[in-house]
């Protein structure tokens, strides 16, 4: 098929645009659905190769895919285009009308609401959860022991957020029910969001009442948060407290179904998105022991050999590159969607208004025409004079313009600080049951990443 045009533009009045080619192959109904199945991330890998903007079948719907990082920074900035299609019709079904699915000025004042959470002066206040969780998650382990780490960070993560932003009470039970209701719901959204057949998930099988089981205990607990908060009158100064106090743009107090959803939004990408960046990082360490030794040496210079604290961080150059290469190897929001809101132009081709649009972010950042050496890990690229034009353009972990992530800065000082907690005290080396193809989902983990411990020393 020929490439379509490279200039990045997005530009409603464009009559006589052509619609864009159709990316080869598919299965008869399913249409690319199969390909999202059975092999998603080779498909869009591959799809640059029939051109920048390419249609593909869902079942008996067309998509749009972008696949250049100019045409999806256009995409993004554009108004034409709106958070929407099949990854957050979705995503609804665990955190509703969140900021996250939110858009025009819902989503904006969403965001003003959380945002003072995310201040720089807060995230040092935060800091001390943190390190009291990493702390705890590494004396957990004993030498020599096999240590699921994909659990072990997930669980981490999710007592962060659940303590530092949202001051939840029974933090050990309560964490415990949110970890194992969002494995299982995570587990089942990808599947409803490539083949959307309504129907087939009302059938009565086992992991259909799972999946229904375990989103009905998520949203019961955080109802049980909110009601408890709520109750107490007490103001802790947190995120939580914040929304609970907020007026709406008459003046009104949030009504419980937006607090609810800004909650379990909050949680969902505070905990899932860190802890599948954790793991992955967690892996490629174990596989590539230099650039651990080197994460190693950094921390013990740095902190002289005491507890890692958030005023360090700034110190911690190669812990920071290492986890931005992780992302950038391993992302773990690896496929987003838009809906087009009107008839439109993007990159020289016709958008019909109310078309489905997909990018992948893993399939840019692995992208050879944007990094030398696309598939191997090495944290040195992101050295300030090593950084290239391309490079920038295809990173985007955490989004980019009014949609970025308004917690990046909080996430990736917990991610600094549980691996520079974690780095002087333990190596890992695989096991022979782990197992690092990538487990498909909403986000992308290992399917199995069990390692064993060994010990260093005492800190």
């Amino acid at each position: 098929m020929t490439e379509g045009p490279s200039t990045a533009t997005a530009d409603r009045g464009a009559p006589g645009a052509p619609p864009p080619p159709w990316a080869g192959g598919g299965a008869p109904l399913l249409g690319h659905a199969w390909n999202l199945v059975r092999d998603p991330l080779g498909f869009l890998a591959g799809l640059r190769g029939s051109g920048e903007l390419v249609r593909i079948r869902l079942g008996p719907r067309a998509a749009y895919a972008v696949c250049d990082p100019a045409l999806v920074a256009t995409l993004l900035k554009s108004p034409d285009f709106v958070v929407g299609g099949p990854l957050w019709d979705t995503m609804e079904l665990l955190i509703g009308k969140g900021v996250a699915t939110s858009n025009g000025q819902v989503h904006r004042r969403q965001r003003r609401m959380i945002q003072p959470a995310f201040r720089a002066d807060r995230i040092a206040e935060h800091a001390a959860v943190m390190e009291q969780e990493a702390r705890a998650m590494a004396g957990r382990w004993r030498p020599g022991a096999a240590v699921d780490l994909g659990d072990e960070v997930f669980r981490t993560a999710v007592r962060i957020v659940a303590r530092s932003l949202l001051h939840v009470e029974s933090i050990d039970e309560r964490a415990e029910r949110l970890s194992s209701s969002l494995h299982t719901v995570f587990g089942g959204l990808y599947r409803r969001m490539v083949l959307s057949a309504g129907p087939f998930y009302k059938l009565p099988l086992p992991a259909h009442r799972r999946f229904e089981d375990a989103l009905a205990d998520l949203h019961c607990l955080v109802d049980e948060i909110v009601a408890e908060r709520r109750n107490s009158a007490t103001d802790r100064e947190d995120l939580l407290s914040a929304l609970l106090a907020a007026k709406d743009e008459n003046g009104e107090a949030l009504g419980e179904q937006e607090v609810h959803d800004q909650t379990v939004s909050l949680l969902v990408a505070g905990a899932e998105n860190v802890a599948s960046t954790l793991t992955w990082t967690f892996q490629l360490l174990a596989e590539h022991p230099a650039e651990e030794n080197r994460l190693r040496a950094e921390v013990r210079n740095v902190t002289g050999g005491r507890q890692v604290v958030f005023g360090d961080l700034p110190r911690l150059t190669h812990t920071r590159n290492v986890i931005t290469e992780a992302m950038r190897v391993r992302p773990a929001v690896w496929i987003l969607t838009r809906r087009a809101v009107a008839d439109s132009v993007l990159g020289g081709y016709r958008i019909p208004a109310g078309a489905d649009i997909v990018y992948s972010p893993y399939a840019m950042q692995r992208d050879p025409r944007a990094f030398v050496r696309h598939l191997e890990f090495d944290p040195d690229r992101w050295l300030p004079e090593r950084v290239a034009d391309a490079g920038r353009q295809a990173m985007m972990p955490f989004g980019t313009g009014n949609r970025k992530c308004p917690g990046d800065h909080f996430s990736m000082a917990e991610m600094a600080i549980i691996l520079a907690t974690v780095a002087p005290r333990w190596s890992f080396a695989p096991l022979p049951e782990t197992d690092t193809a990538p487990r498909i989902g909403i986000t992308l983990q290992p399917r199995r990443l069990r390692l064993r411990a060994v010990a260093l020393r005492d800190v």
